[in-house]
């Protein structure tokens, strides 16, 4: 048996053909939920009630996160009145009474016994001098009073000048100077004990006339309030004394000057004590209790928020959360109105720029469900707010908005439905969230800016890995904006860089879960990725591989028409990917009886030639029918099964038709309809350009001579045909794109079909002749399916 046999038996047993074809027409039910205008009526109604009720109903001011020094745009009034105790109030009162309390001294005797001890020291020099005055000439006795009066000074940086002693020792006796000394000395000890004040220090500022009251700890720690003195004060009580001696008043005034210096602050500040005081202050402390009334203001809209404002907001917040209160059900008729207007305006949109999608109902559902999906994750984030780790840490707290997924919706949008639907649900997601979160502009700046990136790193994905790249994208993003936005408003780095880190973290955490929810949305609702596409142009896929072996002339022309409308398609701005993986599969409905078709028939032998024109055509027609069961069978995508219905519209099969009209004894009975493909024609533009392809490449097979002008008249002939024939007027493809498809076909067939150098030693390939070549190319042209 040939190898060729083998392979077919081995393939039928393998793939053992179902005798039984299954049906691609939808069961009545399908259908009307797919196309009614009653269920995309309620499907509009639904989307609104659910928003309605996902973002705003039941919504507390508890979930607002707004922080210290941000504005915010919305205003928040009690709803009952209610009490708290202010922190911030509180310490500011501690402090207050700290800063008030009074400092507390102790007296230090130092300054008295080292003055005591030189003012004997002055004496004894004194006493020492009287003994030998007589001995002196009048030139030593004023050196002596000299050298001991400048020693006294030195010791104590006192002012004491030689005239002074010299008018003590003429005019007063030992005992009289010991007396005017001790007297002084009494009184500065006094002084000394009641404290000495500084007048000049800022720290004391006592009024004209004013009593100097100071608290001071006494040996055993106990403190009291005592009356103390200035120097002033002090200086003058020696004066007082020492005048009342019974001296003269020179005598008494040099006697002062000895003393003059000798008074010094001796008031100490105790720490310990002071600790003491504040403590016993502090323990009669209370704290500060503010109370709200009902209705009144909290937070107002276009003005700072402070750190009072704040507290009172988290205070009000941990009070509503306990208790079923909301002060947001009065606006809810006005949100209402507001999700009303913008599902209107989303399906004005789709319905101009996206009529496909407008059209079906279960792209319409895709799209509500995954919005509506998406504000409840946001609404789950929001309620975080009300649990007790996030209620009481202001903090942890303030990352909520930064940890919302408003990305998800966008990025799936975009893989599965395009990039214009996305923007359009990613604006409306933020616009949701952000009035969710209190009508924050920058939560809606930076959700729509991360959900844009993500679309735009979403676009024409080839690998599942690049949704966590976009994902990861978009929370890089969020970090920027946070960094830039909250800095500028003063929001402390730790919290920035909570934000920071929330905003990367849902970023990747939204991409990985793309991932995993894509291929479910997938079969749900029938979409195709170019994910899905990349998977199905796998060489080694089942139908492919039974291609290559049992039908290898058709996989060829597969391949070829692949690269003919894959470069249109990109030149038109359609999808290549899609174009390239459709025309793999385009003709499997070839598999059932390969040999029927002109590029599979290798030895000569053409089935058709024992065959009436009508069942030849039969034959033909069927190719789409059985495509149609395979792909089914094998699950594929229906853009593919599309293409395969749609590949040659509503054609004439030429050739069979003009034979029938050959053979028949009256032309004019046979039917053209016998003789063209079912159809329908093409949809959209993939499948236009597939169709063009399809019939330029088998008719191109039989160009004899491969010119440019040859070509161009070949292009020209087919896109004429079929345009004539009304093959394109169910597409939305343009004059304009149809132009550039017919040049990017001419272009990649004058570089496919190019001529090779003859090598040394080959023999000249003869050429057939010219009619011959001529009647092939007529008959490729009529019947390209062949």
């Amino acid at each position: 048996m040939p190898v060729s046999e083998q392979i077919k038996a081995w393939f039928q047993k393998t793939f053992p053909k179902k005798r039984k074809r299954r049906t691609e027409t939808p069961s009545t039910l399908p259908k009307y939920l797919e196309e009614s205008s009653l269920v995309g009526a309620l499907v509009f109604l639904t989307t609104v009630a659910l928003i309605v009720i996902t973002s705003f109903v039941g919504i507390k001011p508890s979930g607002f996160q707004i922080l210290p020094n941000q504005i915010p745009s919305i205003r928040i009034v009690a709803a009952e009145a209610f009490s708290y105790r202010s922190e911030i109030q509180t310490e500011r009162k501690r402090q207050q009474l700290l800063e008030a309390a009074p400092h507390v001294y102790k007296i230090d005797m130092e300054p008295y016994d080292t003055f005591e001890q030189h003012a004997r020291e002055l004496i004894k020099d004194m006493e020492d001098f009287k003994g030998i005055e007589e001995d002196l000439s009048a030139a030593q006795a004023q050196r002596r009073i000299d050298s001991f009066t400048s020693d006294f000074n030195a010791k104590g940086n006192y002012r004491v000048s030689p005239e002074s002693i010299t008018t003590i020792l003429s005019t007063a006796d030992l005992d009289t100077i010991n007396e005017l000394v001790n007297t002084g000395l009494i009184s500065i000890k006094e002084s000394f004990k009641l404290g000495i004040y500084d007048e000049d220090d800022p720290t004391f500022t006592f009024g004209q006339g004013a009593v100097a009251i100071f608290h001071i700890a006494n040996q055993e720690n106990k403190i009291g309030q005592k009356r103390v003195e200035s120097i002033e004060d002090a200086l003058r009580s020696v004066r007082i004394n020492i005048s009342a001696s019974n001296v003269a008043p020179e005598t008494a005034e040099a006697a002062i000057r000895i003393f003059r210096d000798a008074l010094k602050p001796n008031l100490k500040k105790s720490a310990p004590e002071m600790e003491t005081l504040r403590q016993e202050l502090l323990n009669t402390f209370k704290p500060v209790i503010e109370h709200v009334q009902e209705g009144e203001s909290i937070i107002e809209p276009g003005q700072a928020v402070t750190q009072e404002q704040h507290e009172q907001l988290l205070a009000y917040q941990r009070h509503i959360a306990d208790r079923d209160v909301s002060t947001v059900d009065q606006q809810l008729f006005g949100r209402m109105l507001l999700v009303l207007a913008m599902v209107f305006a989303a399906t004005f949109y789709i319905r101009l720029e996206h009529r496909n999608t407008f059209r079906s109902n279960g792209r319409l559902a895709l799209l509500a469900l995954l919005v509506i999906t998406n504000l409840l994750l946001v609404r789950t984030c929001f309620e975080l707010a009300n649990v007790e780790a996030f209620l009481y840490d202001s903090q942890l707290s303030a990352i909520i908005p930064y940890i919302t997924p408003t990305i998800l919706a966008p990025m799936l949008v975009a893989i599965l439905l395009g990039t214009g639907p996305a923007l359009l649900v990613a604006l409306m997601i933020s616009l949701f969230t952000a009035v969710m979160f209190g009508n924050r502009l920058d939560l809606l700046v930076m959700s729509f800016l991360a959900a844009t990136v993500g679309i735009y790193f979403s676009r024409n994905l080839r690998k599942r890995g690049r949704v966590v790249t976009a994902g990861f994208a978009a929370g890089v993003s969020v970090a920027v904006f946070t960094l830039l936005f909250n800095r500028a408003d003063g929001i402390p780095w730790s919290t920035i860089i909570y934000q920071m880190t929330g905003g990367l973290a849902t970023g990747l955490i939204a991409g990985v879960v793309v991932v995993g929810v894509l291929p479910i949305l997938e079969g749900l609702f029938k979409r195709t990725t170019d994910i899905t596409l990349l998977e199905l142009s796998d060489y080694n896929h089942p139908v492919l591989r039974r291609m290559q072996l049992e039908a290898p002339g058709t996989w060829h022309h597969s391949l070829m028409v692949a690269n003919l409308a894959e470069n249109a398609c990109n030149v038109i701005g359609a999808n290549g990917l899609l174009a390239r993986v459709s025309c793999m599969f385009h003709d499997i409905g070839k598999l059932v009886k390969p040999e029927y078709f002109t590029e599979n028939q290798l030895d000569g032998y053409n089935p058709h030639d024992e065959k009436t024109p009508s069942f030849s055509a039969l034959i033909i027609k069927s190719h789409v029918k059985e495509g149609v069961d395979l792909g089914l069978t094998y699950k594929l995508p229906r853009p593919i099964i599309d293409v395969i219905r749609q590949h040659h519209g509503t054609n004439l099969i030429r050739f069979f038709f003009h034979k029938a009209k050959q053979q028949a004894d009256e032309p004019s009975h046979v039917q053209e309809s016998t003789y063209r493909y079912d159809g329908p024609k093409p949809q959209f533009k993939e499948s236009a350009v597939i169709l063009l392809a399809d019939s330029v490449e088998a008719a191109s097979r039989s160009l004899a001579k491969v010119t440019p002008q040859n070509v161009e008249e070949l292009v020209d002939r087919i896109f004429a045909s079929n345009i004539d024939d009304g093959q394109l007027s169910d597409c939305p493809i343009t004059i304009a794109e149809v132009a550039k498809v017919r040049e990017s076909f001419i272009f990649s067939l004058l570089n496919s079909l190019h001529t090779r150098i003859a090598y040394p030693g080959q023999k000249p390939i003869e050429k057939p002749a010219r009619k011959k070549d001529e009647r092939k190319t007529e008959r490729a042209e009529a019947n390209p399916s062949k």
